[in-house]
């Protein structure tokens, strides 16, 4: 166990809680993190005010308003990659040899696999599409099930389309509940979009 001298304080926590590597925890879970090798007088007490007063975390967890919807009736799948979930994380910094600035997050309800698909902001429903069937439908087969939120590029003629030749449906989640498809879903454990964004949001905030 380390020992901070007081005039370190406002340095690990800065190391513990802004750094990309850290992505803004929350006070708990920055709490958890230091506990593990550090210690120094009140400590804790230092943890919760900079937690508190971090701008970017206020920014990041600043609530919406939006009022929830009905929760959806979710079918359950009897086998692997029969219903999946999928969702945006967006607005990411540039990254990649083609600079993919979104990602596509695809959770198997079955068995809460998770693929995490590199993507632009501007692809269209096409470009989707193709990049679902490539990454996704080529390896798992057909689908009976996608859940998604109403994003234009989910209801065009392109989906509505390929589930005709395919047999298959399109669902939608809740408007506003979760905040997201895979956030509402997948809330029977698997790790999900909603455990990205805590950490991708407040570091894109700052443009890094």
């Amino acid at each position: 166990m380390t020992v901070v001298d007081r005039t370190l304080i406002n340095l690990v926590l800065k190391e513990c809680h802004d750094s990309p590597f850290s992505g803004h925890l929350s006070e708990d879970r920055s709490r958890e993190k230091i506990k593990i090798c550090i210690w120094w007088p009140m400590w804790q007490k230092d943890v919760a005010d900079y937690c508190k007063t971090c701008d970017r975390c206020k920014k990041a967890n600043k609530s919406t308003g939006k009022r929830l919807g009905n929760m959806i009736k979710i079918q359950e799948p009897s086998r692997p990659w029969e219903i999946f979930n999928m969702d945006w994380v967006t607005e990411l910094p540039p990254g990649g040899d083609r600079s993919h600035n979104n990602c596509l997050v695809i959770v198997d309800r079955f068995s809460k696999t998770l693929l995490f698909l590199p993507c632009h902001k501007d692809d269209t429903a096409m470009d989707i599409a193709l990049l679902i069937w490539n990454r996704v439908i080529s390896w798992t087969g057909i689908f009976t099930n996608i859940i998604s939120d109403r994003d234009p590029k989910f209801t065009s003629a392109v989906w509505t389309n390929l589930h005709q030749l395919f047999g298959t449906e399109l669902s939608f989640s809740t408007a506003y509940h979760c905040h997201n498809a895979v956030c509402q879903t997948s809330a029977k454990g698997a790790l999900s979009e909603k455990a990205i964004k805590p950490v991708a949001r407040p570091i894109n905030t700052g443009k890094l």
